[in-house]
């Protein structure tokens, strides 16, 4: 089954939609869906080495413009909310003091979390909720979402047929980590925030 799945992704990959798909991906996993924009850009890198930068400025314009959009997800909605439950469990002081702390420190974490496998969308929801500054947002979302998926292009991109071989020899061990990776980053995200 992780074969034929594999196989798949390789062929939409190559496919003519490929690029709006990965751009889509990108957008949607920065505010709400939950599987990264790696499943498509890494086989589409695989698949056309030679695009890519192109393939990982996609990635990074669609994921800047996604976190926009969850940090008004998380700015305008919180008010409808997220205030009214931390009233009715009696959180509105913790909030604010977590608030407080997330926006001394907010370029930072933003910085470090869109660099890592981290879901993406908690960082930029939580943001918009505590009011971190826009500009502040936005420039650390483009630096780290731009060196995260330029890194991953460079690898490939020098590395791409060694890297290939190795998933496609190993691909049930590959498969493992990633999922216990993206389980590990909703585990991380119950206790740690």
């Amino acid at each position: 089954m992780i074969r034929r799945l594999y196989d798949w992704t390789m062929r939409a990959a190559a496919h003519k939609n490929a690029v709006p798909s990965l751009f889509t991906v990108s957008f949607v996993e920065s505010s709400f869906f939950p599987i990264p924009p790696d499943v498509m850009l890494i086989p589409m890198i695989l698949a056309d080495r030679a695009k890519a930068w192109y393939f990982a400025l996609v990635a990074t314009l669609g994921s800047v413009l996604g976190g926009v959009f969850g940090y008004l997800i998380g700015y305008f909605l919180f008010d409808a909310i997220g205030q009214p439950m931390l009233e009715l469990y009696g959180y509105a002081d913790k909030f604010e003091k977590f608030a407080a702390q997330y926006n001394e420190y907010g370029a930072w974490i933003v910085f470090f979390f869109g660099v890592t496998p981290f879901p993406y969308k908690v960082i930029t929801i939580a943001s918009g909720a505590t009011g971190l500054n826009i500009a502040v947002f936005m420039l650390a979302s483009v630096l780290s979402r731009g060196l995260r998926f330029f890194i991953v292009a460079a690898l490939l991109y020098w590395f791409g047929p060694p890297i290939r071989d190795f998933i496609e020899k190993r691909l049930g061990l590959v498969f493992t980590v990633f999922v216990v990776l993206l389980f590990g980053g909703f585990i991380a995200i119950k206790y740690l925030i």
